[in-house]
């Protein structure tokens, strides 16, 4: 039987967090090596269709970033301090996959997403975007390498480095970065304006704020927009970005989406086309922090439009289209989390696909930063909650 969802306590009042609490108190390693149980029954939460069970499949999890569906139904989830892990159905968090690459963790960086290849079943190759450590800076690199697992054991075999934001700098803001394969089998990635180089987003002689295009062993795809430009960056698909942390293709038309963080307000939904320019930071709808302005305005000639902005900013992270038959009242919807405001955002789209027609927030009463969202071959929606210590891994589908 499920029960209602209560309003929550702040993380550490949670017994699980509190727990880990103390074990780093004591030196004692805070993330599971091995196998960690999801505790208690669903839960329900209500929506438009009806109320929903949330599951908890996972606990402990140290700031999860990013998820992907194994072949066989398990999962492969980042932890941004730089583990990736491989969670089964039940529960089940393993020891880390040896073999990923150094991260530097620091601020809004670390081992942020993962992508299957759309080979995965024959050449086992993963995908990883990272914050790389570089001379004292770091930028948002892409790696991949094998996934092998014997004997119970995990690890990732020929990594190499496929692609690297130039340039790098200092701070650990703004690195992206999420990653979605085409359906010509080309790879975007998704790269942040690192913050304190925001105005070189609107320059095509380097890689800040760019949504990129690349081939999965890293060479530039023939028919890229800028790829012929004298002095442009070849890999650049479009540009004008701050911080986009997610992004999907639209199953109806193959089509590019993200959602990216504005500022204070001007959090915006867009579809990247090749050779465009979203206006970052030359026109925002938000302000900065301090509340100056930023740019010139809402409007420029040359430079897109979002396709819906939000102010006040409720920080986006994840982006996924629901295609499974679980919940069919919401096939062809969008779904991103919130950080900041802490919400699953439910957008219905208008039959061209160019508007959206309907918004939803969902979990409000959870109380939890959500950092990414996936479908699961169930048709269920799969979350994951951004928490240092106790990030859970969670199961959202209509309660029985």
């Amino acid at each position: 039987m499920s029960r209602h969802l209560p309003a929550p306590p702040r993380p550490l009042a949670r017994p699980a967090a509190w727990l880990m609490a103390l074990l780093l108190a004591a030196g004692l390693p805070a993330a599971p090596a091995a196998a960690q149980s999801a505790p208690g029954e669903p839960v329900e939460t209500p929506s438009s269709i009806g109320p929903l069970s949330v599951e908890t499949v996972a606990t402990g999890l140290r700031s999860p970033w990013g998820l992907a569906f194994l072949p066989d139904g398990r999962m492969l989830v980042t932890e941004r301090p730089g583990q990736l892990r491989i969670v089964s159905r039940s529960g089940t968090v393993s020891a880390p996959v040896a073999g990923v690459p150094p991260v530097l963790a620091r601020g809004q960086g670390g081992l942020l997403d993962v992508a299957l290849a759309p080979d995965f079943a024959d050449s086992r190759l993963i995908f990883l975007t990272y914050a790389e450590p570089r001379e004292g800076a770091a930028g948002t690199s892409v790696a991949r390498g094998r996934l092998v697992e014997q004997n119970g054991d995990a690890r990732l075999d020929n990594v190499e480095v496929i692609f690297r934001q130039s340039p790098a700098a200092s701070g650990g803001n703004h690195f992206g970065s999420r990653l979605v394969f085409a359906r010509d089998g080309t790879l975007f990635v998704t790269l942040g304006d690192r913050a304190s180089l925001r105005d070189q987003a609107q320059n095509l002689t380097n890689h800040i704020g760019k949504v990129i295009r690349i081939a999965p062993d890293g060479s530039v795809p023939a028919d890229n927009p800028f790829r012929d430009r004298n002095g442009a960056r070849p890999e650049i698909w479009s540009i004008g970005h701050r911080n986009v942390q997610g992004a999907t293709l639209d199953p109806a038309t193959g089509r590019l989406w993200t959602i990216e963080h504005g500022a204070r307000g001007g959090d915006e939904l867009n579809r990247p086309e090749a050779g465009k320019n979203y206006g970052w930071p030359v026109i925002t709808y938000g302000r900065d922090y301090s509340g100056a302005k930023i740019g010139e305005g809402t409007e420029k000639a040359g430079m897109e439009q979002p396709v819906k902005y939000w102010d006040p900013s409720f920080a986006p992270s994840g982006l996924a289209f629901y295609t499974g038959t679980l919940m069919p009242q919401w096939k062809g919807d969008l779904f991103t989390g919130g950080l900041a405001g802490t919400r699953l955002v439910r957008l219905k789209l208008d039959p061209a696909r160019t508007v959206v027609a309907e918004e939803e927030i969902l979990l409000a009463d959870l109380g939890e930063r959500i950092r990414d969202v996936r479908q699961g071959p169930d048709g269920a929606l799969w979350l994951l909650t951004d928490d240092p210590s106790n990030g859970r891994l969670l199961r959202l589908a209509p309660a029985d």
